[in-house]
């Protein structure tokens, strides 16, 4: 099996659920190619899902030492920093994400950063600059209605998240927000 195959597998065995078969795959990518980013990034994102952030985080230094101008790396790095409550070394992997590669998981990553830094009303600023920005991502009208409800602000919960379903009418998640 190519090593293209074998990282293509990985990733299907990660998305099935299937850890330990697609930490194997992980591991035989980076015994094919050590200097390819692929097999430690697939290692961490395991890590991940085992809520390992530790473990998570060292194979993600190892795929960035490999690739270091790659903003998915370090937004993968930023959010187990952010689930090890290393806040600031989240923040910073979350920037650096941002202006390599201006992923929009890691402005909401960075929202989340603020939240939990005590933050909220800076986070609100933020993402609405966000929407405003990118008013056709989903996720943040999603993310907007998550906060107002979190903060007893149901009605304006409930119009982010009409919004958000207009623009995405098959979301379970939403409708079923939406529903109760």
């Amino acid at each position: 099996m190519s090593f293209e195959e074998k990282h293509k597998q990985g990733y299907e065995l990660l998305h099935e659920k299937d850890l330990d078969k697609s930490l194997d795959a992980a591991r035989d990518l980076q015994r094919l190619n050590p200097d390819a980013p692929e097999g430690y990034t697939l290692e961490g994102e395991v890590m991940q899902k085992l809520n390992q952030w530790e473990p998570s985080i060292k194979s993600f230094n190892e795929a960035i030492e490999r690739d270091e101008d790659n903003g998915r790396l370090y937004n993968l790095r930023g959010y187990s920093y952010l689930n090890s409550d290393d806040l600031e070394k989240a923040r910073e992997d979350f920037e650096r994400s941002i202006a390599l590669d201006n992923l929009s998981t890691a402005h909401r990553n960075l929202v989340l950063y603020k939240i939990m830094s005590g933050k909220a009303q800076e986070a609100i600023s933020y993402l609405l600059d966000r929407i405003r920005a990118e008013p056709r991502d989903v996720e943040n009208w999603i993310l907007m209605g998550d906060l107002m409800q979190k903060g007893g602000h149901n009605d304006k919960a409930k119009t982010y998240y009409e919004q958000a379903l207009k623009m995405d009418p098959e979301n379970d998640y939403v409708r079923e927000l939406l529903e109760n």
